[in-house]
């Protein structure tokens, strides 16, 4: 979340935009195991929700009114959705397992937290 006490320059000062590097790596890493029939599906889909968070939580931030940032997190806030969406659908066609799924959703809502509170802070809920 930014903190109005802290002077945040670079979005890579961004704790969530860290969180949503975090989360785009880990669902990489986890279709490394998913079928190769899948390649164009599912994987595609998901690698490409998960890494679009973080890109558009960069774009937002480089924008100067509150309405573009608000309107580049609110597609972060989509994709983040449309990623948990994913997570969901491949433990239901047994690509991953339960425990996976739960670290993941669990991390997926933190992240949503954190983009709530930016909402907050910039007077715009989602």
């Amino acid at each position: 979340m930014i903190d109005k006490k802290t002077s945040i320059k670079r979005f890579e000062d961004l704790e969530v935009w860290q969180d949503a590097q975090a989360l785009a790596v880990s669902v990489y890493k986890m279709t490394e195991s998913f079928p190769d029939d899948e390649k164009f599906g599912i994987t595609s889909q998901i690698k490409r929700s998960s890494s679009s968070v973080s890109a558009n939580i960069a774009e937002g931030f480089g924008r100067k009114g509150n309405s573009e940032k608000i309107q580049f997190y609110r597609i972060a806030y989509g994709s983040l959705l449309e990623t948990k969406n994913f997570v969901y659908l491949a433990q239901k066609l047994n690509y991953i397992d339960a425990k996976n799924t739960e670290q993941k959703i669990s991390y997926i809502e933190h992240l949503q937290k954190q983009l709530n509170g930016i909402f907050k802070y910039l007077g715009n809920n989602v």
